[in-house]
């Protein structure tokens, strides 16, 4: 018997509400990075003092929230394929701001990892991955990769906005208080955007035999399984692992490394703050270049630029000149893979299964983040200097590198990918 069914109504999916979809989105994603994330580091100190526990177990606390994101992106990830974004990120930001207002309450360490486990699994519902599935749903290739890059410069202005803020909160009301306010700005402004902008692309309706929707299910499944047999899709995966790992050791370690070379406190962070300025310009030079040279070439290259940089650092850290030029090299790579990977999944994979096998990516890249800089500061113990971690950091960008153009020529086993 046949049944209604509903599919893109044209070919150029988007229209007016689509950047609605957009602008909401850069909204969402720079509130739910700057409470959910940076606000912490901000925190931390007090927290501790408040708790009477170490920074250390702290910042545990966070690494926790890091992982269980990083877990909860699978499931997620399938759940946005099959049923889009708005129940999802409604739920997750009126979760995350109940989270918020508990975590300003916690007064012991399990209570302090408990909220911050739940904090990491709302925003696997509620910031980059979630939003991006919910773009690639509603664009074509010729203006997704302008929406992708729209979101994510907002966005990365989130520390730029939420340090600062997070920081006058604290001096004038206290830990606790800030966080309130901080949850405050979060529900009043995520919670109404995801529910009344986020929809699925526009439709028509038109008939289908019966169980054409389960036949959907299956399709996705099936090309989530194929992209699960094809080399490239690992070797992507190993390509954003050893960058991830790269990129987080050095947001957490380069204040320590240029403050050893002699630097400033002040100047130190100021330099490793140019990360996510650069992260934009790294995005910006990607979207540039792309429409002269392949994807992975232009990755590639930024690759190679910052372990070229990071590699130059014992040469020319020493001054401020050469400390800058080589904090530069490295930011050029900051955010460039997050316009980068959806670019190539959807190229390899379509985008019917995309938000299901971006979560089977995120995960291990996700972990990799959180538990690199952790690595990174055992090898500092174990080793004298910086030398040693800054070459491991090189060898990873360089590993990078390497599997970009490695993925470009290797052909698939599956043809039907």
């Amino acid at each position: 018997m046949p049944t209604t069914i509903t599919v893109p109504a044209d070919p150029t999916v988007g229209g007016h509400h689509g950047w609605r979809v957009v602008a909401a989105l850069a909204v969402t994603s720079t509130i739910g990075y700057g409470t959910l994330y940076y606000a912490y580091a901000v925190l931390l100190t007090p927290m501790a003092a408040t708790l009477g526990v170490s920074t250390t177990a702290v910042t545990g606390a966070l690494t926790a929230s890091v992982l269980a994101g990083a877990l909860a992106a699978i499931p997620v990830g399938r759940w946005l394929d099959h049923h889009g974004g708005r129940a999802l990120m409604t739920t997750g930001s009126i979760t995350a701001t109940a989270l918020l207002i508990a975590w300003s309450q916690v007064h012991t360490i399990g209570q302090l990892y408990a909220v911050m486990i739940g904090i990491g699994i709302t925003g696997a519902m509620v910031l980059h991955e979630p939003a991006f599935a919910v773009i690639v749903a509603w664009f074509t290739p010729d203006r997704r990769t302008t929406a992708l890059l729209a979101v994510t410069i907002v966005a990365g202005f989130a520390s730029t906005i939420f340090m600062p803020l997070t920081g006058l909160l604290s001096a004038h009301l206290g830990w606790r208080d800030a966080l309130l306010v901080l949850a405050a700005i979060h529900g009043a402004v995520t919670v109404p955007l995801h529910a009344l902008t986020i929809r699925q692309p526009r439709t028509v309706a038109t008939t289908a035999p019966a169980g054409t929707e389960r036949s959907g299910h299956a399709q996705r499944r099936a090309v989530a399984q194929a992209a699960m047999h094809d080399t490239r899709f690992w070797i992507l995966a190993a390509t954003l692992i050893a960058h991830g790992a790269a990129t987080s050791t050095m947001t957490v370690h380069l204040i320590g490394y240029l403050i050893s070379r002699g630097h400033p406190a002040t100047l130190a962070a100021t330099m490793t703050g140019l990360l996510g300025v650069l992260s934009v310009t790294g995005r910006l030079v990607l979207t540039a270049a792309r429409r002269r040279l392949r994807i992975t070439t232009i990755v590639a290259a930024v690759f190679a630029t910052q372990a070229a940089a990071v590699l130059a650092m014992p040469l020319l850290a020493g001054t401020r000149t050469g400390a800058i030029i080589t904090v530069v090299g490295f930011g050029l790579g900051f955010g460039i893979t997050s316009l980068a990977t959806p670019a190539l999944l959807t190229d390899r994979y379509g985008t019917m299964a995309y938000a299901t096998i971006a979560g089977r990516l995120a995960a291990p890249v996700t972990i990799a983040k959180a538990a690199a800089p952790l690595a990174a500061a055992g090898l500092l113990h174990t080793t004298a200097g910086y030398t040693p971690l800054l070459t491991a950091v090189a060898a990873c960008c360089a590993l990078a590198a390497t599997g970009m153009l490695t993925r470009a020529t290797t052909t698939a086993p599956n043809p039907s990918i």
